[in-house]
C-alpha cells in the first residue's frame, strides 16, 4: 500500500521519500552513502554534486518528527552517509 504510519497517524510521503525511507529501513543500522541512495532511488549514476538526497532526508526528518538539530531517527554520518536507527522508533 506504500503507507507509513507513526503513532497511529498516517505520514504523507512522496514516492521518492517513501522509496528513500524503505531503503533506509531495509538496511537499518547500516550507513548508506549518498551515492548508493541516489543511484538506488533514482536509477541513475550520482554525479557528486546533486544534493537531492540531502533535501529528501531533511523532509523525511521533518515529517517523521525527528529533531533537525540533533536527529535520533535518521542520523548523518559525516563523510559516510546516512543511517536509520532501528531502536529509535519505540
Amino acid at each position: 500500500a506504500r503507507q507509513v504510519t507513526l503513532h497511529q497517524r498516517e505520514v504523507m510521503l512522496s514516492s521518492y521519500e517513501f522509496d528513500l525511507l524503505l531503503t533506509l529501513a531495509s538496511q537499518a543500522g547500516q550507513v548508506l552513502s549518498r551515492e548508493f541512495l541516489f543511484s538506488h532511488i533514482y536509477q541513475r549514476e550520482y554525479d557528486g554534486l546533486d544534493r537531492t538526497i540531502d533535501v529528501r532526508i531533511s523532509q523525511l526528518r521533518k515529517k517523521l518528527g525527528d529533531n533537525a538539530e540533533n536527529p535520533s531517527r535518521i542520523k548523518t554520518i559525516w563523510g559516510k552517509g546516512y543511517v536509520l536507527i532501528s531502536d529509535a522508533w519505540v
